[in-house]
């Protein structure tokens, strides 16, 4: 948080912002305040962190102190805000782990209305059915809180108070010198314009939020910043007769609040542009970004796709440069180029009333409602002949439609004089279509899409303006029946409700035992006052190095040579290291051998990918190292094929081996008896872990050949021996040790050993410790993400909608290297038909070689993609038959004791009660009944609705890994210390090991700690994947902890009276052993794809979720208005890590399904890198009511404690949204005369669900173009 006085309010303003945006140059006269500075847990914590922690609003915890110092600098601000003031406040905040529910929960306690609450009860104005015994417990309570005193913060320094300027001349500029920038902070106006004067090429940065990226991820190099803050000028605001004049420093927060008051206090046909500019302002980023940027830069910048621009275009908004004034009409003459000069400068804009006649309305449309940039932005502005519809000026400015904002002139020109109405209507969209073209390469791609919303949103325009002057004017008939359009806002402020069974002390649970209960994770607070370490905050070892990678910028090419003789000589620079100076073997891979540790021309025919890691440099710090990264010289000769989708790989027929095929039943027979065959295919695209801590590793080198490891991995034991391998020593030469991890959803099990062998590699040849943290856009180009899956299917069904056969073959790309992609691809084959039972049916994997970064782990390990498939081709022989979608479900799930394709037996079948209850706790049938009323009565808004099941197998389905180790040593004074092989990345695991080990011991958890995951601990794990993690370690660590209580038994009995502590000393004096490994492999596993025969899984965890969504079919948006979950745990470990895995996990699958999208560009290179281009949810994706029950009464006896796995599982149920999608865009598509099937892949974007939704306008643009596109998926 920056603090800052404001001379002109004459008052502090709290701001939070982008720590990684905000150069500490520009904190001159600030007060900072970061997360440690508000509270610890030593001294004591602020309510603001002692709220999320205690919420269950932190899981790994890395994006915990950017939620608490949003929340602060809200409270600094406003003491007492309400709902909006909190969604406004996280705009700018994602986390990956939580789900945001609880965040939001714990926060709602601040907030002036919380009757909003998490309880687990059910809420009798709902329908639900009373509260039933054992379900009344909450999460938290907030009355246990502790109170919130604004009085009691931190005093804003007094010396940083402005005070009236000294008598005399103005001070001369500030001026900072760094290693290759000079930063120049101006106080007078005069001096700015002196100083551009000198510096014509200079930049002026207000936010630094449009430079800072430039500079980091474009490498751009500004010699000279020029700083103009603090000018008065810059920062006026003036009443005009015309409008408000705003200096061009004057920050969007700043804008925004002043135009908000005028809109409060002058009459409404005069604020119709400050409504249209607070209506772009309430989507323009986050609120750390609204903060700092400047109204004047965003203006300066020229991007086509800026929110702000077209409206100032369309609304005739003057800019005063230092030497004149200028219109924006013919302000921007090129890609990020404007009509100012070099040496000028932008002084202030004003923003114009409106006049009595005029309407002005804008639009944005963009990938997620919220921080997001846009795809389409457009302002449109509208004056009549007084007393008359008729057209006397009209304006439409588009940005997104080409390489500046953009007016349609000709269009416009064709409406003025005419009647409001249907026929002006016609020829708009007529002559749009034809003005607003596209070339098919068009950066950002969508084209088709694009084309359509400019015709859609002047739609919106045209029936926002018809209703306005139907008051005013005479009646007038809109296109079509009354029309409902759909509001861009925020779904309305979430409710919840959690369920789930207590098994409380008058079961016989003591109340020390804390298994089954909603207890905190044990980081929570940590995570919450910024004191958890993860790697990257270990502190720098003296002579510490930093290495940066040298990264292939081709798919398919020979190295022909590597020149470094450049980066050598940078400042900083300690070496370069490329494949010869690999000690071991250059070879490695996680499962199979068939990868380079770096890329060299005589293995595996050069580089593969794009991000191929073909070296390291290593230098003193981080800046000096990637500076000389980019300076090493690489020659390519390109080589062919270049395959980079599935569809290529088909073609090629690129394959790796084997083929897997999985069969039972006899098809030809299932077909003959089916009344109906149906085929058709289904693409699903890959996703980005994006972990909010990004890969990294601190190695440090010890003696004969010792090398400690400190990684953000899932597989300690995977990691040891792929540097072992690298480095030519013995694995047991090697530690690695986790403490915690900033999340790893899968993208951790394998590929972080691309950069630990490198890190590792450079600290042994230098003998110093080295460190490296991948930057989020490296870390996604080279490290791979979840598997793209393209299926063929042929499915037989009766009249009923009884399935009898199915012929389904998958198409995963793997990428370059074989990774994890076999066990993928049969997860995908095990999980082929859901939940339902199909007597004939064959399934085959291809696993399709690709020159893109190899795809890898990721939550659900191929099962979504199988399931998403089945779900597919369920819909649409629901809408063959016309039969309702639940009912053919319902006909067709398994049933007790059924046997599955793999010949497993089904015993302890929960799917139908959990089907059953997911019907009626979402009121299915009333809602299906209001969801068609409402769908008749609107045409461009729809509602759709879907309720489906998951079948999760639980275990590795390779058998060796089925297998976990725990190490417990009891201390004298009593404190346990607790390894075993499982890391922490956020999903409770450690936590849910103690509650295991206080239940065994008999002791509080408070004495039993978890320190970290070490290989010199516990050897030989498994990776912390499969969802098996709890079941696996908890049974080790039980069986270690039952070795030692059988230890202590005797003493325990000779004083039954005794303490903990008085058994431990007792049983230490007479020299018992109090050290104890445990061990636990799973029973009765193993599987055989060559004789279909075996038991892959040890059980099955079940899962139904029913979703409620509303699409805009005019633009492809859509909220997410309700969801209920019940899931089958079996008797919890600990109901609020668990229902905290359910609600992330579903909302992770929200973005797999409806919003994340990888795109590649024609030669190979990733195009959507980061989270300006890559989108996941963000707050305003919860669904505005979300019910999620924890089956009871369902105990699993092959797990600890009657447990189930709970990590995977649920993700797959937000294809319940997409489905929803799809029912909302059948309801579209019926009105456009379309009927049965249709395809929508996933993700269901606003672009698939706009485009499937066809009608006039999408006819009038024509379908997508086949070749030559910007970007494609893969």
């Amino acid at each position: 948080m920056v603090s800052r006085y404001a001379p002109r309010q004459q008052r502090v303003v709290h701001s939070s912002v982008n720590a990684c945006l905000a150069p500490v140059c520009s904190l001159h006269l600030s007060a900072v305040t970061t997360v440690e500075g508000i509270g610890s847990v030593a001294r004591k914590l602020h309510p603001v962190q002692e709220r999320i922690a205690r919420a269950h609003g932190s899981q790994c915890g890395f994006c915990t102190p950017g939620m608490v110092m949003s929340m602060y600098a809200l409270l600094r601000n406003n003491p007492c805000p309400d709902m909006s003031h909190l969604e406004d406040a996280f705009q700018g905040n994602l986390c990956r782990c939580t789900g945001y529910r609880p965040i939001l929960e714990g926060y709602k306690s601040f907030t002036t209305v919380t009757h909003t609450h998490t309880h687990t009860h059910t809420h009798t104005h709902t329908g639900y059915r009373p509260i039933l015994e054992g379900y009344n417990v909450p999460l938290f309570q907030p009355s246990e809180f502790e109170p919130f005193d604004p009085t009691q913060e931190v005093i804003y320094p007094p010396e940083l108070m402005l005070a009236p300027a000294p008598p005399g001349p103005p001070p001369g500029p500030l001026r900072f010198q760094g290693e290759r920038v000079e930063w120049l902070q101006p106080s007078t106006l005069e001096q700015l314009l002196v100083l551009k004067e000198h510096h014509p090429q200079a930049k002026v940065v207000v936010g630094n939020t449009e430079v800072g990226i430039e500079v980091k991820f474009k490498n751009m190099l500004y010699p000279v910043i020029l700083a103009p803050a603090f000018i008065p000028e810059l920062q006026e605001i003036q009443h005009t007769p015309q409008g408000i004049v705003f200096g061009a420093a004057c920050s969007l927060t700043c804008v925004g609040e002043e135009l908000k008051r005028a809109v409060a206090t002058s009459p409404a046909h005069q604020t119709q542009v400050f409504q249209a500019v607070l209506e772009q302002l309430r989507w323009f980023a986050g609120l750390q970004i609204r903060n700092v940027a400047a109204l004047g830069g965003n203006i300066m910048t020229a991007s086509p796709i800026s929110d702000l621009n077209p409206v100032l275009q369309a609304t005739g908004c003057t800019l005063t440069l230092a030497s004149t004034g200028l219109s924006m009409d013919r302000f921007f003459l090129g890609y990020r180029r404007t009509a100012v000069q070099p040496h000028e400068i932008l002084l202030s804009v004003l923003i114009p009333y409106s006049s009595k006649w005029q309407f002005v309305s804008a639009f944005k449309q963009s990938p997620r409602r919220e921080d997001d940039i846009s795809i389409v932005t457009t302002a449109m502005n509208v004056t009549f002949t007084p007393g008359t519809s008729v057209v006397k000026e009209l304006k439409l400015s588009y940005g997104g439609m080409g390489p500046t904002t953009v007016l349609a002139e000709t269009t416009a020109s064709k409406l003025v004089g005419r009647l409001w109405g249907e026929e002006l209507l016609e020829v708009a969209c007529s002559s749009l279509a034809e003005e607003m073209t596209l070339d098919p390469s068009a950066p950002g791609g969508m084209v088709t899409y694009r084309r359509t919303l400019t015709l859609s949103l002047f739609y919106k325009f045209y029936l926002t303006v018809l209703q306005k002057l139907a008051a005013e004017v005479r009646p007038l008939i809109p296109y079509g029946r009354p029309i409902q359009l759909a509001a861009r806002g925020p779904n309305t402020t979430p409710t919840s409700v959690q369920l789930y069974q207590v098994h409380t002390h008058t079961h016989g649970q003591r109340r020390e035992d804390v298994v089954g209960r909603p207890i905190m994770h044990l980081s929570a607070l940590q995570q919450a006052t910024g004191e958890a370490v993860y790697v990257d905050d270990i502190p720098l070892y003296q002579n510490e190095l930093y290495v940066a990678l040298v990264t292939s910028s081709r798919a398919h090419a020979r190295i022909l040579s590597i020149d470094s003789s450049e980066a050598q000589l940078m400042p900083g620079v300690e070496a370069c290291l490329f494949a010869d100076d690999v000690p071991g073997s250059n070879i490695t891979g996680p499962a199979f051998l068939d990868e380079t540790v770096l890329a060299q021309d005589t293995v595996r025919g050069g580089v593969t990918c794009v991000g191929h890691i073909m070296g390291v440099v290593v230098a003193d710090t981080q800046l000096h190292a990637q500076r000389a990264a980019r300076a090493v010289k690489v020659s390519y000769q390109d080589l062919s094929p270049l395959i980079l989708t599935i569809q290529e790989a088909i073609a090629a027929q690129s394959f790796y081996q084997p083929i897997r095929t999985l069969q039972r039943g006899n098809l030809e027979e299932g077909f003959q008896l089916a009344d109906h065959i149906l085929e058709g295919e289904v693409h699903m695209g890959g996703q980005e872990h994006f972990y909010l801590e990004t890969h990294v590793t601190l190695a440090v080198p010890g003696e004969d050949g010792e090398m400690e490891l400190f990684v953000s991995t899932q597989s300690t034991a995977k990691t040891q021996s792929l540097v072992a391998l690298a480095l030519g020593v013995p694995a047991s030469r090697v530690v690695v040790r986790v403490k915690r991890m900033g999340g790893g959803f899968g993208g951790k099990e394998s590929r972080s050993t691309l950069l630990s062998t490198v890190v590792a590699l450079s600290a042994q040849r230098l003998r110093r410790p080295v460190r490296c943290q991948l930057d989020r856009d490296q870390d996604m180009v080279a490290t791979g993400g979840r598997h793209p899956f393209y299926a063929r299917y042929k499915v037989g069904f009766q009249k009923s909608g009884k399935v009898l056969a199915l012929d389904v073959s998958y198409y995963g790309n793997a990428g370059n290297s074989m990774d994890l992609s076999l066990s993928i691809m049969e997860r995908a084959l095990f999980h082929m038909e859901n939940s339902y039972s199909i007597p004939h049916i064959r399934g085959r994997g291809f696993l399709c070689k690709t020159h893109l970064p190899s795809n890898t782990a990721f939550r659900g390990f191929g099962g979504p993609q199988g399931m998403l498939v089945t779900e597919s081709w369920m819909s649409d022989v629901a809408l063959e038959l016309g039969l309702p979608a639940e009912k053919v479900r319902r006909v067709n799930l398994y049933q007790q004791g059924e046997l599955t394709p793999y010949g497993q037996v089904l015993d302890r079948l929960t799917l139908d009660r959990c089907w059953d209850q997911c019907l009626q706790r979402s009121q299915y049938h009333q809602r299906r009944e209001a969801l068609d009323q409402y769908n008749s009565q609107n045409r461009w808004t729809k509602r759709g609705l879907a309720i489906i099941p998951t079948k999760f197998g639980i275990s590795f389905t390779a058998l060796f890994l089925n297998q976990a180790g725990a190490l417990v040593h009891i201390y004298t004074d009593g404190s346990v210390l607790l390894t075993h092989g499982g890391t922490e990345m956020g999903q409770g695991l450690h936590t849910k090991m103690v509650q295991v080990a206080s239940r065994v011991l008999g002791v509080a958890s408070s004495q039993i700690h978890v320190s970290e995951t070490s290989t010199s601990t516990v050897p030989n794990t498994s990776p912390t994947a499969a969802s098996a993690s709890s079941d696996l370690n908890g049974a080790a660590v039980k069986n270690a902890c039952e070795v030692l209580r059988k230890r202590l038994d005797p003493y325990r009995t000779q004083n039954p009276k005794g303490s903990w502590e008085d058994w431990v000393k007792a049983a230490y004096f007479n020299r018992v052993n109090l050290s104890a490994n445990g061990f636990y492999k799973t029973p009765d596993l193993g599987y055989d794809f060559e004789t279909n025969s075996g038991r892959p899984f040890n059980y099955f965890s079940y899962g139904v979720a029913c979703s409620e969504v509303e699409v805009d079919c005019l633009t492809g948006s859509h909220k997410n208005l309700h969801t209920t979950i019940v899931m089958d745990v079996g008797n919890s470990l600990n109901p609020a890590i668990d229902i905290g895995q359910v609600e992330g996990g579903f909302l992770q699958g929200v973005g797999l399904f409806t919003l994340e999208e990888l795109r590649y560009s024609p030669q190979g290179a990733l195009l959507t890198q980061g989270p300006g281009t890559y989108k996941i949810p963000a707050f305003g994706d919860i669904p505005s009511q979300l019910v999620v029950s924890l089956l009871r009464d369902a105990p699993n006896d092959k797990a600890v404690y009657s447990s189930k796995a709970v990590g995977e599982p649920p993700l797959f149920l937000a294809a319940s949204v997409l489905l929803a999608l799809k029912d909302a865009v059948v309801g579209a598509r019926l009105e456009a005369g379309l009927s049965g099937p249709c395809r929508l892949d996933s993700p269901a974007t606003p672009e698939r669900v706009r485009l499937a939704c066809q009608d006039r306008f999408t006819a009038l643009v024509g379908p997508p173009p086949t070749r030559g596109q910007w970007g494609s998926v893969v």
